[in-house]
């Protein structure tokens, strides 16, 4: 029997949750603030929370000083060219794994999270070589399949946790039908799994999104994406927290942007299968 809840604990449970919420959500408000003040009063001791006068000058120095849509535009690009990179590759993978299981499928799936346990600077310097040689140093196309290799060992791992909650016998169907292999995977069993292919998808775009070690390590110009334009804002000279606020938040506004709206498709996928 399901256990009862009364009202209060379930008060107490909700301004919990508020507070956790609030609690993790506040650097993001603090930013947003900052990027509004003044860098006098953005160093203020103690600190001014709302009652001061709120400024876009630190936004227009930012405009005139970077391209913002330049690194905009390369953080869209090795973001969604990495996780749609990665789906190609991770759908036939866990289609594999999850239906197809060999004896080694186990082992073969731990090896690969097992890998996401390097520290990645122990291999920059023999990736940063083979990019120098092959002229892809500073390069979309080098990023993008470096960050795809990176995140994919999630994407299997999440696809192959959703393709399993599918039962075998609507593939076994579609083959005593007729469907090929193709069909099988593109008709059959990606509309089944959309609610965890679009969290997948998500997931990795956040993931890809806010990888600053290999973009900060691997381009100066033509590839430097939103985290690159953030750190140029960190200088010799000192921190401007006002100017480093503003681009911080014009490089989180669209990642905010789109999980505000993918919230309940991130929700569905995560909880598809677990909860009945």
């Amino acid at each position: 029997m399901a256990r009862a809840v009364t009202t209060q604990r379930k008060i107490v449970f909700t301004a919990l949750a508020w507070i956790i919420g609030l609690a993790i959500f506040f650097p993001i408000l603090w930013t947003i603030l900052t990027s509004f003040k003044t860098e006098a009063t953005a160093i203020a001791d103690p600190p001014v929370f709302f009652n001061f006068d709120w400024t876009l000058e630190n936004y227009r120095v930012v405009q005139e000083r970077s391209d913002y849509m330049r690194y905009l535009w390369n953080s869209v690009a090795l973001a969604v060219g990495s996780t749609l990179l990665g789906i190609i590759i991770a759908v036939p993978a866990a289609w594999s794994m999850a239906f197809v299981p060999a004896k080694r499928t186990k082992d073969i799936l731990m090896w690969m999270l097992s890998t996401k346990m390097l520290p990645a600077v122990g291999v920059l310097y023999p990736i940063r070589l083979i990019l120098i040689n092959m002229g892809l140093l500073d390069s979309k196309t080098a990023l993008i399949f470096i960050l795809m290799m990176i995140n994919l060992p999630i994407i299997i791992w999440m696809l192959y946790t959703y393709f399993r909650e599918i039962p075998g016998e609507i593939l076994e169907a579609a083959r005593m039908d007729g469907a090929t292999l193709k069909d099988e995977i593109l008709y059959v069993l990606t509309p089944m799994a959309i609610p965890g292919i679009a969290s997948t998808v998500l997931l990795n775009i956040i993931l890809a999104w806010n990888e600053a070690f290999w973009t900060l390590t691997l381009t100066t110009v033509n590839a430097a994406p939103l985290t690159a334009f953030i750190a140029s804002y960190s200088s010799p000279e000192g921190l401007f927290y006002a100017k480093l606020s503003a681009a911080s938040t014009m490089a989180i506004a669209p990642i905010l942007i789109l999980g505000w709206f993918s919230q309940k498709q991130l929700v569905r996928g995560l909880t598809f299968g677990a909860v009945k």
